[in-house]
């Protein structure tokens, strides 16, 4: 068993200890719903409750009578050393009617028991108020109850004294321990510039704390009679790392999960991957590595042009599929691209494309258009509205996507017109892979594949200020990629000042080429057949002469500047409009047409006549 020496308390712990012969009262807030790391025997470290972890060092400290209280069961004997009878006696001396050792109290009683037990001259006693923050409504506008119970406990802060008490007879108070979820819970006037009372945070378990009760949460799954040294270490050491931000709380959640399911002690991994995602297939590994291995000919023939842009992808999806990425430890997402390039160049294509070859459907991507998060609290959109805001019930955009489908890829279109804020949500995401909604909730991106799109670099500003082209289609690409590259950095380090999200994405910087001329001919022959078998499942039968066709490439391929985008435009004007103006006199099926010329004037016209 793992042990937990004396220096290895945590340090609210330690805090509070050495603070019980200075102060009367105390109140402790923060991570009090949580189990804490308690030495229970000698040599043997578990994850108990805080109160119970509170009587043990109460009662190590001096302290023979500890009382709990809660607004549901009332006062108990939280330490008890005696008889039932004992237990009862001293409910009773305090003035309650205890039954079944427990004495129900509201907080009329609260008030009366708390001011018998601080001023008494027996044995040194402590009252544990739990769930303090439900005793009241509002902090800001309390009943007269409610007022006149830390009206008493002020008082009482004040009229206590310490005295020799205890084994050791240090000197101690009849104290007063409440725990709360917030500091801002009790009455500002208890708390602030009191000299007679101390406020202890108790903060999530680190490290070592983990560490400390991992051991004997391993021990307890399938398998781990008959594993070795090296395999029981091995688990503790995931058990740690893949549950940072969690509670000792989730630690053991995730261990009864896992018993509950059978998972052996080897797959305690895949244990916390079910815990935070919610879903115990892992679709990751559904898919078929056949599939991946042969797919740059099926992105190729949806992004044309972009042979390194897709190789870059699919190594990152390979990464993300086999799980070897370094970005597995600690929750970080599968994977992060970062799209860089020209207008119309295939850069949302290729995420589509990603979507179908992973998940076999291209709507199935969650897309955030970031214009739309230009504003300072746009970020509330994303995560939910803080508690007691308009729509705070509802939840965020991203978060609730997240929970739904955590398996996915997520596409932010455009990220440099996001407000700077929300670029600092971008960093949890690709730091620690966790997001906490306005709820409250923690989401997890740990499944998820993030892409970035932006056309970032191809435009710059020039001394005067001015917006002025960085690259143009007459450079080669080498020169492209160094120039939109330069200005991404200039953009993220000097304007924003926000180089960590640089590092955090790292060389998944993908820069698309322009449209090139051979590769704009193929996009063109690509659309055309498309449009043409679209007219056909229409149940038309149309196809186009050379010369027309000759044509309708010279009026698409003349401006380059827009990409597939401004040629998929050219074509709906110069091809679909007019040739759906053409057809909608005849019925499907008539007869076989052949458009022979492109007539462009105040309205585009087609020459469509009988196929020859």
């Amino acid at each position: 068993m793992a042990t937990l020496p004396a220096p290895m308390k945590p340090r609210w712990l330690r805090d509070l200890l050495r603070f019980l012969p200075l102060k009367s009262q105390f109140v402790l807030s923060g991570s009090v719903r949580d189990l804490q790391a308690h030495e229970t025997m000698p040599g043997s470290v578990n994850a108990v409750p805080l109160s119970a972890v509170l009587a043990s060092e109460l009662a190590a400290a001096g302290y023979e009578r500890i009382l709990a209280y809660d607004p549901v069961a009332g006062f108990r004997v939280a330490h008890p050393s005696g008889e039932p009878s004992a237990q009862d006696a001293l409910l009773q001396e305090l003035g309650l009617q205890p039954a079944n050792g427990a004495a129900p109290a509201g907080t009329d009683l609260l008030g009366m028991v708390l001011e018998r037990a601080v001023l008494g001259a027996g044995p040194a006693t402590a009252v544990i108020v739990n769930f303090a923050s439900r005793l009241i409504m509002r902090s800001d506008a309390l009943a007269a109850a409610e007022h006149q119970l830390f009206t008493r406990a002020l008082v009482l802060t004040q009229k206590a004294s310490a005295r020799p008490l205890g084994r050791n007879r240090s000197p101690l108070f009849n104290t007063i321990l409440w725990l709360v979820d917030k500091e801002g819970d009790l009455p500002d006037w208890l708390i602030i510039d009191n000299p007679r009372l101390r406020h202890i945070p108790v903060a999530k378990p680190d490290r070592p704390a983990r560490r400390a009760v991992a051991a004997a949460l391993i021990r307890s799954l399938p398998g781990a009679r008959e594993a070795s040294p090296e395999i029981l270490a091995r688990a503790e050491q995931e058990l740690v790392d893949e549950t940072e931000g969690l509670l000792l709380m989730d630690l053991n959640a995730i261990v009864g999960l896992g018993r509950a399911e059978g998972l052996n002690v080897t797959a305690v991994a895949d244990a916390v991957r079910r815990y935070k995602v919610g879903v115990t297939d892992d679709e990751w590994r559904k898919i078929e590595r056949d599939k991946i291995a042969s797919a740059q000919d099926f992105v190729g023939r949806r992004v044309i042009g972009q042979t390194h842009a897709i190789t870059h992808m699919l190594d990152i999806i390979k990464r993300a599929a086999t799980g070897i990425s370094g970005a597995r430890r600690g929750g970080r997402p599968r994977g992060v691209a970062f799209l860089a390039g020209p207008t119309g160049v295939g850069k949302t294509e290729l995420a589509k494309t990603v979507t179908e070859l992973l998940f076999g459907d291209e709507t199935a991507y969650i897309r955030f258009d970031m214009s739309e998060f230009s504003a300072e609290h746009a970020d509330q959109r994303l995560l939910g509205a803080p508690p007691g805001y308009v729509g705070y019930d509802v939840g965020g955009e991203l978060t609730n996507a997240i929970r739904e489908k955590p398996f996915s890829v997520v596409l932010f279109d455009e990220i440099e017109k996001a407000h700077p804020r929300i670029l600092d949500k971008f960093l949890q995401i690709l730091d620690d892979g966790v997001l906490t909604s306005g709820r409250g909730d923690r989401v997890y991106f740990s499944e998820a594949l993030i892409v970035f799109t932006s056309n970032l670099g191809i435009y710059s500003t020039d001394l005067s200020g001015a917006r002025v082209q960085n690259v143009t289609a007459a450079q080669p690409y080498d020169e492209v990629r160094r120039k939109v590259r330069s200005e991404i950095d200039n953009h993220f380090k000097v304007v924003l000042n926000r180089p960590e999200i640089l590092n955090r994405i790292g060389e998944n910087i993908i820069v698309f080429d322009f449209i090139r001329p051979e590769v704009a001919v193929r996009i063109f022959e690509q659309m055309v057949t498309s449009i043409l078998g679209n007219v056909q499942e229409a149940g038309y039968h149309v196809s186009l002469a050379a010369a027309a066709r000759a044509q309708l490439e010279s009026l698409c391929l003349t401006d380059l500047s827009n990409g597939g985008r401004g040629i998929r435009n050219q074509l709906e004007a110069h091809l679909t409009n007019p040739l759906a103006r053409a057809l909608f006199e005849h019925e499907p099926g008539a007869s076989r047409f052949e458009i022979s010329e492109v007539i462009v004037g105040v309205t585009t016209s087609l020459v469509l006549g009988p196929a020859t």
